[in-house]
């Protein structure tokens, strides 16, 4: 067999390229790494400093948005393997918090509540918290995306149905010690978008997205293993 320039030529370059789409391959599949300097533990949501926003569609042209104020989150966090960390949620739908001004009850006397609030929260149209006293995250998958950045993927339980979303997650950043606990913090910020009418709820004069919007620091729990 004889071997040319030409062809040990080619052959160099061939397998040049093919090891750099191997190497880029293997770097694109590789989950970045998110520097965590906390200890690994059980992480609790201060609820002092957390908020949890959920907005919709309002006659195509302007964003609904309300607030949850009874929140409740545990995080198992895992520093080394960040994709190894997981996190439950719990939600008093009964909590929501619309802003709205003025006397409901005046203008809406039909509808049975006292306030925009009480509706909202305990008709069969929006919450339906009396029936539904909780909704709830509890997740399943933690993808890293970037230096401070993950896919969080997770069962939400909401009106009866569980399905499967996914929240893109962002570390905030840490202190080693409260300053009134004298413990590690941690704060994390998460936002995603899911289809409401696939859980129930009925599309009226709002669009079927909503989108959840957190922000929150983490305290660690010294007493939970």
């Amino acid at each position: 067999m004889t071997f040319t320039r030409q062809s040990i030529v080619s052959a160099f370059v061939i397998s040049t390229l093919l090891g750099t789409t191997v190497g880029f391959a293997m770097a694109q599949t590789t989950p970045p790494n998110i520097e965590v300097k906390a200890p690994a533990g059980i992480y609790k949501l201060d609820i002092t400093h957390a908020v949890l926003l959920w907005s919709v569609k309002h006659n195509g042209i302007s964003n609904y948005t309300a607030r949850f104020n009874d929140i409740e989150a545990a995080l198992k966090l895992d520093p080394t393997k960040i994709e190894d960390s997981s996190i439950e949620v719990t939600i008093d739908p009964k909590s929501v918090e619309t802003g709205y001004h003025g006397n409901y009850k005046a203008t809406h006397a039909d509808s049975g509540f006292e306030t925009w609030d009480e509706e909202v929260a305990r008709s069969p149209k929006f919450l339906n918290g009396d029936t539904y006293p909780t909704i709830a995250f509890k997740s399943t998958k933690v993808m890293p995306t970037g230096p401070t950045t993950a896919d969080v993927t997770g069962d939400l339980s909401f009106l009866g149905v569980t399905k499967s979303v996914t929240l893109k997650a962002t570390f905030n950043g840490e202190i080693e010690k409260h300053p009134f606990r004298d413990v590690p913090t941690v704060a994390f910020a998460a936002e995603g978008v899911f289809d409401r009418t696939e859980f129930g709820q009925p599309k009226g004069s709002v669009g079927p997205e909503i989108t959840i919007r957190f922000d929150g620091e983490f305290i660690q729990d010294t007493v939970a293993k």
